[in-house]
């Protein structure tokens, strides 16, 4: 572990009342449960993390009418 975690890590647990291990598994489990960054393509769109899905566009035209409500632009 890099000497500057270290330090940080004895300090968040000294801070939390934790051990160091119960520190450094919080943490673990902080950064997990974070969202992930934001990615953008080489035209400067943000993109969703990859999932392994494909989304096609038969998918987008259902869901397109699916939500489409002409009374509410009327």
């Amino acid at each position: 572990m890099d000497d500057k975690t270290h330090t940080f890590a004895i300090y968040y647990a000294h801070a939390r009342g934790l051990t160091l291990s119960a520190a450094i598994d919080e943490l673990i489990r902080k950064a997990k449960a974070a969202p992930p960054e934001i990615q953008y393509s080489a035209n400067g769109f943000p993109m969703f993390p990859p999932t392994g899905r494909t989304i096609t566009d038969e998918m987008v035209k259902q869901i397109a009418e699916d939500e489409f409500v002409p009374e509410k632009f009327t």
